[in-house]
């Protein structure tokens, strides 16, 4: 069973209108990232509260904190970025959700000329901090959802695969990003394969192999790229998959921090993920 939800602010940084399109296309959950133009760890505790009381009147909920942990530099202080983790653990309680999505660092100093050959020295510092969260989060009763994003150190499957069998907790697990694998260079079937066993959460967009670098600037609609989606998604169902599969269709665009699709276009999005999940015969609500 697939339960959608959406990373809202794709569609506008007002959260009424965020609300709004997601009802009329049937979506009841919200991966929270930002509002207003800020991102969830950063908003006050009156934002937080305006929110929670919006989300609560529409009877809508949160499928996970979407956090920025971990997306920076491996040789950044830890214990001031750990904090954000407990920032983010306390709106979990807050807002009644289980997930929290994170990643696995930047290189060194965030060089963009980082050779990622060179991941080897750093392999263990990684692996050591995401220990720590998945610690933390045990304890905390949340679970992390690692995602495979662009140039943090689990972007290829086989880091990915080395990071979730390492830590190996249940506290940590992986959330697929299809287009993030085909963005990247790397081969998304190849990507499912390897971390499939991990897997617990989805995000759902679809882009041209090579992205930025390839002269694609724009996420595609799900099904129209090389991110190989359905096959993800036929697999899944077979295997009785249960959880999130939370729309982020950047057709508009994205980076680090976000993406843009807009509220025309993020209705055509969704209406193509349901397609995929009635040809992959995938219960779906």
């Amino acid at each position: 069973m697939f339960t959608l939800s959406a990373f809202a602010d794709e569609i506008s940084h007002d959260p009424r209108e965020q609300v709004a399109v997601l009802k009329a296309c049937r979506i009841r959950f919200i991966e929270f990232r930002s509002i207003y133009k800020t991102n969830v760890l950063a908003l006050t505790d009156d934002q937080i509260k305006g929110f929670k009381a919006l989300l609560d009147g529409e009877g809508m909920g949160l499928s996970a904190i979407g956090s920025p942990v971990g997306k920076v530099a491996i040789d950044a202080p830890f214990e001031p970025h750990l904090d954000k983790l407990k920032r983010a653990i306390e709106l979990c309680h807050v807002f009644g959700t289980r997930g929290i999505r994170v990643f696995s660092y930047y290189p060194p100093g965030n060089d963009p000329a980082f050779n990622p050959a060179n991941w080897p020295a750093h392999r263990d510092e990684v692996i050591r901090r995401m220990g720590v969260k998945a610690e933390l989060a045990a304890k905390s009763g949340v679970v992390l959802y690692h995602e495979n994003e662009h140039r943090i150190f689990g972007d290829s499957p086989d880091r990915v695969a080395d990071i979730l069998s390492t830590v190996n907790s249940p506290a940590l697990r992986g959330a697929y990003d299809a287009a993030n694998y085909a963005y990247g260079n790397f081969d998304p079937v190849e990507g499912w394969e390897k971390t499939k066993a991990w897997t617990a959460h989805f995000h759902i967009k679809d882009w041209k192999m090579g992205g930025h670098g390839a002269g694609h600037d724009y996420g595609v609609i799900p099904g129209t790229g090389d991110g190989q989606v359905a096959h993800s998604v036929r697999d899944a169902a077979a295997r009785g998959y249960k959880g999130f599969a939370v729309m982020e269709p950047h057709l508009r665009g994205g980076g680090p921090t976000g993406g843009i699709t807009g509220p025309d276009l993020f209705p055509y999005a969704v209406q193509a993920f349901r397609t995929i999940l009635d040809e992959a015969w995938a219960k779906y609500d």
